[in-house]
């Protein structure tokens, strides 16, 4: 049997978007960001090293639709995705919010280590192609870069317990004309478990 598949959307009007981008171990979309420095890249990504070490980490945010397994209680196994319209909007929403150092570790604690670098979505007709390793990335894919201030993030991106970036926030689930009012409820729900449980 199938999985249902529901793409994530948000609203220009509402509290909807992205909060925070999370340093991870395991990223929804499954892959790392690179980081950068004296030392051979852990992928063959270009990269003009100018100083012994710059201590910069880059990758991809948002991959444009790709499909990300997500179980929850009230709508079992799923697959969600994001396209490349709403990546653009979450992205200038961002961007208009001010949010470009907002950045927690683990979906948990909030750092000032990092100072963003680089935001940029892949647009083959504008020219803006995906980096080395990333060429098969559908056009709308999300990338950053941040500069590491922080020596115990920087310790902890080489030793590869931060591997790659992961994206926090809020998302509504675009469904069916008949779904949306119970859609509605749901998510309404889990923002206010989500807003309990960060007060408890």
């Amino acid at each position: 049997m199938e999985l249902p598949v529901y793409k994530l959307v948000i609203n220009p009007e509402d509290e909807t978007g992205v909060d925070f981008v999370s340093l991870v171990t395991s990223p929804a979309i499954e892959r790392d960001f690179v980081y950068f420095q004296k030392d051979k890249p852990r992928l063959n990504v270009a990269f003009k090293i100018q100083s012994d070490e710059k201590r910069i980490i880059f990758g991809m945010a948002m991959e444009a639709d790709k499909k990300i397994y997500r179980y929850d209680e009230a709508r079992g196994e799923y697959y969600v995705y994001f396209d490349k319209q709403t990546i653009f909007e979450i992205a200038k929403k961002w961007a208009i919010g001010d949010k470009y150092d907002s950045v927690n570790t683990h979906h948990d604690k909030q750092t000032k280590g990092l100072s963003l670098f680089e935001s940029y979505i892949v647009d083959r007709e504008m020219g803006k192609m995906p980096p080395k390793g990333y060429e098969e990335v559908a056009d709308g894919s999300w990338f950053l870069s941040y500069i590491v201030n922080d020596d115990d993030i920087w310790a902890k991106v080489k030793s590869g317990e931060f591997k790659g970036f992961s994206v926090e926030g809020y998302f509504d689930f675009e469904t069916a004309d008949e779904d949306r009012e119970l859609n509605a409820l749901m998510n309404a729900l889990q923002k206010a478990v989500a807003k309990w449980n960060g007060k408890n």
